[in-house]
């Protein structure tokens, strides 16, 4: 059974950076299409970005040029760098990670970001 633990969530003023971080065990760390997602109150939730085994990404475009995802398959640690946060980046961020044919998926508990001066 895949296991994954968010950290890294806190509060922190519009402009500022944040670092999560998304620990797998459990599994074949190196072989899941690892994804962060979040989910702001009253809203359904969305792919903040994504990353391939082999470290190709996709980024929502509300993201594009402010975070960026990254993976170490030795670690089995997937990261979100977050920076020139805004107060609409506030949610829960959940770490999914699952099979390249989507029939194994996992998720995290989520931890919380929270923007807010």
């Amino acid at each position: 059974q895949v296991q994954l633990v968010e950290s890294g969530g806190g509060l922190v003023q519009p402009g500022g950076s944040l670092r999560l971080s998304c620990a797998a065990s459990g599994g074949i760390f190196s072989i899941y299409v690892m994804g962060w997602y979040r989910q702001a109150p009253g809203k359904q939730r969305e792919l903040v970005a994504a990353i391939r085994s082999r470290g190709g990404t996709n980024y929502a475009d509300f993201v594009k040029g402010r975070f960026t995802i990254s993976r170490d398959n030795a670690k089995s640690t997937m990261y979100l760098q977050m920076n020139s946060l805004k107060p609409e980046d506030t949610a829960v961020y959940y770490c999914n990670g699952r099979t390249v044919d989507g029939t194994r998926s996992y998720w995290g508990q989520g931890t919380q970001v929270t923007v807010s001066s």
